[in-house]
């Protein structure tokens, strides 16, 4: 499951670094056993931001081919807090559609930039690294 931010008066996306790859990311995580999906966008959010979200729509349904995980992401918007670092994140950002772009992989890229165009949910697949033309 993972998240993408959407902070419309600053046309900007709330991504975090993560000490394990150093590579920018929306925040994310699994679901525990017994928690509903929107509940743990919110908590994996808070644990690595420190921002308090609103969870909105589903926006997309993303399958890593390779290892059999499928991403849940859903739009947010950012109800209270202050972008903050934790032991899950390096840094903490608020980046334009073109800075996500510029500084995440394909694959994260897509999920920030489909949540924001509005025309979700999308669904698609990848290889971890590269997204898998459908069909």
């Amino acid at each position: 499951m993972s998240v993408a931010g959407d902070h419309r008066s600053r046309g900007r996306q709330d991504p975090r670094c993560p000490p394990d790859n150093g590579a920018w990311e929306p925040p994310g995580g699994v679901l525990e056993l017994d928690e509903e999906p929107q509940t743990g966008v919110a908590r994996e959010v808070f644990e690595e931001t420190e921002i308090k979200v609103a969870v909105g729509e589903l926006t997309g349904v993303y399958k890593n081919m390779k290892l059999g995980v499928v991403a849940l992401v859903f739009r947010c918007e950012p109800s209270a807090g202050t972008e903050r670092t934790s032991s899950e994140s390096t840094a903490v950002a608020w980046l334009t559609p073109d800075e996500v772009q510029e500084r995440m992989s394909e694959v994260f890229a897509i999920r920030v930039l489909d949540a924001l165009n509005g025309n979700g949910p999308q669904v698609r697949s990848h290889d971890g690294k590269r997204l898998i033309a459908a069909g």
